[in-house]
């Protein structure tokens, strides 16, 4: 009889020697979850950002994650851009508590946050028009979604690299399908600590703290809790009202219109 148990996959203690393609589904994974539970919350105006589009891309997360590495490769950092994408997720979330990653931000935000991350981790980067190219939306919009991402995370591109191991090592942990398991070392954390990814001044420079957060507001809190969600919010289980979201997205286009024409 053939066990039902997924086969258990082997993954490095360091998250710089991981394959690229598992670390793109043990992302993809957690994300998937997330906007999961977040795409039950009702849209509201106030909730609107930058980052939704009117309906959800038909390409899964996954898919996503895999074109822009394909497309883009940028050097050996890359495995650093992705994961920097989660500290970015929290991070934001700790500034702007109504922000919520659903299937509706999730793809804009990706795209943002990997050409935001290159910039500041990478020596060799691509140009805004080919990420707008992979990621399917215009250079123009691309240039404002940077803009915007910068000012949310209040321009702190940089973490450090035990706090990108952490969360590789929960992104393990909580997979959902546990298939998973990293070896080879008893402190997955110890190797290179002092390569802090903090390179501003081109000078090594303190380990930067973890953006203090609620737990379920948190992508280094177990995935299994409902994070990444307004905690007032959590209790409202309905669906997205199609008519108010279209009415929502109405007035923020308004809005913007006449920002754009003043």
């Amino acid at each position: 009889m053939e066990s039902s148990s997924p086969e258990k996959v082997e993954l490095p203690a360091a998250f710089e020697e991981v394959p690229i393609d598992h670390l793109a589904h043990l992302i993809a994974d957690m994300l998937e979850r997330v906007m999961a539970h977040n795409d039950q919350i009702p849209l509201s105006p106030e909730s609107l950002t930058r980052f939704h589009s009117r309906s959800a891309p038909s390409i899964s997360v996954l898919d996503y994650l895999k074109r822009i590495i394909r497309f883009t490769n940028v050097e050996a950092s890359q495995r650093s851009c992705l994961l920097t994408t989660l500290y970015y997720i929290d991070r934001i979330c700790a500034r702007m508590p109504l922000f919520t990653l659903s299937s509706l931000t999730c793809h804009r935000f990706i795209i943002a946050s990997i050409a935001v991350a290159s910039k500041g981790l990478c020596d060799v980067f691509c140009t805004n028009s080919l990420y707008a190219k992979v990621g399917g939306i215009s250079v123009t919009e691309l240039n404002i979604l940077e803009r915007e991402f910068l000012s949310a995370i209040d321009w702190h591109l940089m973490c450090t690299r035990d706090i990108l191991q952490e969360y590789y090592v929960s992104l393990v942990r909580t997979h959902s399908t546990s298939r998973y398991v990293i070896v080879g070392a008893d402190s997955p954390g110890s190797a290179s600590s002092d390569s802090d990814l903090d390179m501003d001044s081109g000078q090594s420079r303190p380990p930067s703290p973890v953006v203090p957060c609620h737990p379920r507001n948190c992508v280094r809190s177990t995935v299994n809790e409902a994070i990444l969600i307004d905690p007032v919010a959590r209790s409202h289980g309905a669906p997205q009202p199609t008519v108010e979201q279209n009415m929502a997205f109405a007035a923020l286009q308004q809005t913007q219109d006449g920002r754009m024409d003043g």
